[in-house]
């Protein structure tokens, strides 16, 4: 699979969901490359912007699309990495926002 089939994949399932790709469409097909990459590395789509352990289920939680997705999109019109954003983030409404990171310390081997 390449960056674009992942892309039109996704995209119908999670468009419907509210969940939409960053309009910075350089940025979501690294990031997609990335998570196609962290599949052949790992063998399941971790994020690209967090360290992964190579555990899977130490890893379950920034799994694409990571269960931190859904609060950081409510909160700040997109998702830690930029992948997923709001309708009103691709308008340009909010989209300056700095996006914190919720993952727990100690899930991260700190």
């Amino acid at each position: 699979m390449d960056a674009q089939k992942l892309f039109e994949m996704l995209r119908k399932v999670q468009e419907p969901k509210g969940f939409f790709f960053n309009k910075d469409r350089e940025r979501v097909t690294d990031l997609l490359e990335a998570l196609l990459a962290n599949k052949e590395r790992y063998g399941y789509m971790v994020c690209p912007c967090r360290l992964a352990s190579g555990d899977r289920e130490a890893d379950r939680d920034i799994i694409c699309p990571c269960e931190y997705r859904e609060p950081d999109v409510a909160e700040f019109g997109s998702c830690y990495c930029n992948l997923y954003v709001s309708e009103a983030w691709n308008k340009g409404e909010n989209n300056e926002a700095y996006i914190p990171e919720r993952r727990p310390p100690e899930k991260m081997g700190f």
